[in-house]
């Protein structure tokens, strides 16, 4: 089971940036690609970027691309998601997840979710 732990969740105004991280398990980030999701209240979980299983590629939603940046440190089991340019429309929760799928967007193929952090855009 993948351990993941979020942070870096806050309150910024449009246009103003944040970093996540996700602290991963040894097993975890060795072995499955890690990717972000979000959750806006009344709506469904929605992917907005992954690395691909050997790390060496990312993928990123529509909405995401050109203000989202995937990162990682592999001495620190760790994953970061540089966000820009945030939109009122970002604010969600945003959780981390690992699957053995490399390039999958569906939260269906993902598990070991984390608690989430609360990414607020005011406009």
């Amino acid at each position: 089971q993948a351990q993941l732990a979020e942070s870096g969740g806050g309150l910024v105004q449009a246009g103003g940036s944040l970093r996540l991280s996700c602290a991963a398990s040894q097993r975890a980030f060795s072995n499955f690609a890690l990717g972000w999701f979000r959750q806006a209240p009344g709506k469904e979980r929605e992917f907005v970027a992954a690395f691909s299983l050997l790390g060496g590629s990312t993928y990123y939603a529509d909405s995401s691309k050109g203000r989202f940046t995937l990162s990682r440190d592999n001495a620190k089991n760790t994953v970061y998601l540089q966000m820009n340019s945030l939109k009122p429309e970002d604010t969600a929760v945003y959780y981390c997840a690992a699957t053995s799928y490399s390039g999958a967007r569906s939260a269906q193929d993902y598990g070991g979710w984390g608690q989430g952090t609360q990414v607020t855009v005011s406009s």
